[in-house]
């Protein structure tokens, strides 16, 4: 077993499915993403962002944008964790950092990084959080402790010595 510590506050756990493996042998990258969504969906239930939530006020919320980096691989029926932490909020928005780990062996899989936005669904416009959801989002910033910002989060994808680039120097 290793001593990666898991870090974030756990929001859901699974398994592996063996429609989840693709030809490498290994868990597909669309099924992380399916993953890492599943978390995201129990997170916002613990604020209070149920289906009746979003049918009953016509208010959901929008992912505008995601980074997942993997770093080790997961195979068929192999247990997972994942984990929550946010990164930041305000009156519209919410930045998460999630990670995956390998339930047993507790190494580090893959991190999702996700900005999402609170969305009047009447309009397809950003909405404040009403005062009970930022109430909820504020309860579990308060208790996850001093993790600090990842080193994960915020990356940026380069090549270091590319033999082509696309990108124009300034």
């Amino acid at each position: 077993m290793s001593d990666t510590k898991i870090l974030g506050t756990e929001v859901v756990r699974g398994r592996v499915l063996p429609e989840w493996i693709d030809v490498n042998d290994h868990m597909n990258v669309a099924y992380y993403v399916l993953a890492f969504d599943q978390g995201v969906d129990l997170l916002w239930q613990r604020f209070g962002i149920t289906d009746e939530y979003i049918s009953n006020n016509n208010l959901s919320t929008f992912a505008v944008e995601s980074h997942i980096i993997w770093a080790r691989e997961i195979s068929e029926a192999e247990p997972y964790i994942v984990t929550s932490q946010i990164l930041a909020f305000d009156e519209k928005r919410i930045h998460q950092f999630m990670r995956m780990y390998h339930a047993d062996q507790r190494y580090l899989v893959a991190t999702a990084e996700w900005m999402n936005l609170h969305v009047d669904l009447s309009v397809r416009r950003v909405a404040p959080w009403p005062d009970h959801i930022l109430a909820g989002i504020e309860a579990f910033v308060a208790g996850q402790g001093q993790l600090g910002w990842p080193a994960e989060a915020g990356k940026k994808m380069t090549i270091e010595k590319p033999l082509f680039t696309a990108m124009v120097e300034e």
